[in-house]
């Protein structure tokens, strides 16, 4: 058996995330499709993580296992660009170790949140549109506060399956690139929702409705009912992914 990694990227606009859902399509179902129409045999990928619905990767990485050798990856690679569709691109396929997990070898993470402050017809798919003023030093003074935890209940989509909320982050910084504003954010582990729900809470912040003590507070109480509302995920690319060498 061989195993093989993948690097690739996609515009999740018209997927329901990445994970394979019993009705609606999917990254991972597409893949598999594609994958398994080539290699002749019933291919299963294993994605680094979930994304949800209509939330985007520029960098994403995956793994799968063949019974086939696959002799020209580039050839390979090109077969399978053709055949999938524009939305889904991959970068390059290359032979790994049987240990390699995409998953569970990952060291951090990294995404990326758009908000646009002019409205842009142009972006509407990749950005979250929105134009009411914001003090982004402020949002970056209680991003700091950040670093202080590791538990980010208070973020967290309620009733996950996951055994801890805990997180380690490395970094978190908001900068202003032209009429966008761009959330930085790297960590060891997600959990579901929580840069949406980071960032929802920050425009808080950045709005004047809460100050950095009060967004403190919240992260304090662990209890998703105190953070602010999630923002769209049409603004979210994971962007990073890290991996012992």
């Amino acid at each position: 058996m061989n195993r093989y990694a993948i690097q690739l990227s996609y515009n999740g606009a018209g997927y329901f995330g990445w994970q394979r859902q019993p009705k609606d399509i999917s990254v991972q179902e597409v893949l598999e499709k594609a994958f398994s129409t080539i290699l002749r045999e019933e291919i299963a990928v294993t994605g680094a993580g979930r994304t949800d619905t209509g939330v985007h990767a520029s960098f994403y990485i995956a793994h799968f296992n063949t019974e086939n050798e696959i002799s020209d990856p580039v050839q390979f690679v090109y077969k399978l660009n053709r055949f999938l569709p524009t939305d889904i691109a991959i970068q390059k396929i290359w032979k790994v170790d049987n240990e390699f997990h995409a998953r569970f070898s990952a060291v951090s993470r990294t995404y990326k949140y758009f908000i646009s402050t002019l409205k842009n017809p142009f972006n509407t798919d990749t950005s979250f549109q929105y134009t009411v003023p914001l003090n982004v030093d402020l949002m970056n003074e209680a991003a700091k506060m950040l670093f202080e935890f590791t538990d980010f209940t208070s973020f967290s989509k309620l009733h996950t399956d996951v055994k801890t909320n805990n997180c380690k982050i490395y970094m978190a910084e908001w900068e202003k690139l032209g009429d966008q504003l761009v959330f930085t954010i790297k960590a060891d582990r997600f959990l579901r929702n929580m840069v949406r729900a980071i960032v929802g809470t920050l425009i808080e912040v950045g709005k004047g409705k809460i100050s950095i003590e009060e967004f403190v507070e919240i992260i304090e109480r662990k209890d998703r009912g105190e953070a602010g509302t999630s923002v769209p995920p049409q603004g979210l690319f994971l962007v990073g992914i890290e991996y012992n060498a």
